[in-house]
């Protein structure tokens, strides 16, 4: 550790939780609640998610899931669907602000969108946030990795902090999206963390899909995938898990006068 310096630790999740239907084609709000408390992270980013304010658990994913877990949410909608807004929810344990929702669609296929909130962190630091959904076809993700990486979204100049980027990237090989975000960011080997390659869907997975990106200013201390029978059931997404820590400065003591 560097003189004068402090490590935070700060665990954050990604988790596509398919509206709150699970495999067993039940919508159960509380059943993502229940997975989220067990995983206990400080961020949260969420993605196929309802929200419909002062309506019913069924309606409103978004706002129950945040109490029931005590949280703050922002929440950036992509699209209405069945009279509710449909989109990318972030749960933080500490202040959250959105900064802006990027619309991230192609044209011809279903919206898409980037949340981005700053999050204010003890010690006076700041996290920018990105929570990710991008779409399923090749061209379309080519689409939206230019305008990700450019400085409209990540590389916006004045961003104060640092950057963790995460979501269902929906890019099953090495595509212009991994190739891009590899470039800029640190990202763990699934591989080496979880002896395996593939995390989705969480049964019997074929795919990885869901991926953690963060700035050099972040240190991975363990990635997990939160795998066990109440999270196989409640989506077709299992919750990828990174803890990290961050560098901040070692307040200064004070003597005694």
């Amino acid at each position: 550790m560097a003189p004068g310096t402090t490590h935070q630790r700060i665990r954050v999740a990604t988790y596509n939780i398919h509206k709150c239907r699970g495999l067993d084609r039940r919508v159960r709000p509380q059943r993502i609640v229940e997975v989220l408390r067990e995983v206990n992270a400080d961020i949260v980013a969420l993605q196929e998610v309802f929200s419909r304010p002062g309506h019913a658990p069924e309606e409103d994913h978004a706002g129950f899931i945040a109490a029931e877990l005590g949280l703050h949410l922002a929440f950036g909608k992509t699209h209405g669907l069945h009279g509710h807004a449909y989109g990318n929810a972030l749960l933080a344990r500490h202040p959250v602000r959105v900064v802006s929702n990027h619309e991230l669609s192609a044209q011809g296929r279903e919206p898409r969108g980037c949340l981005h909130a700053e999050i204010a962190m003890p010690g006076g630091a700041w996290l920018h946030v990105f929570n990710v959904h991008l779409g399923t076809a090749f061209l379309e993700r080519r689409h939206q990795a230019r305008k990700l990486i450019s400085a409209e979204i990540l590389s916006r100049a004045g961003l104060r902090g640092p950057r963790i980027v995460l979501g269902d990237f929906n890019e099953w090989t090495r595509g212009l999206t991994t190739q891009l975000l590899r470039e800029r960011f640190s990202t763990p080997d699934v591989r080496v963390h979880l002896n395996r390659s593939r995390t989705y869907p969480g049964v019997l997975p074929v795919f990885h899909l869901d991926h953690i990106y963060f700035d050099a200013e972040l240190r991975l201390d363990r990635l997990t995938l939160h795998r066990n029978r109440r999270s196989l059931v409640a989506s077709d997404h299992l919750p990828l898990v990174a803890d990290l820590s961050l560098a901040t400065p070692r307040k200064r003591e004070t003597s005694a006068a």
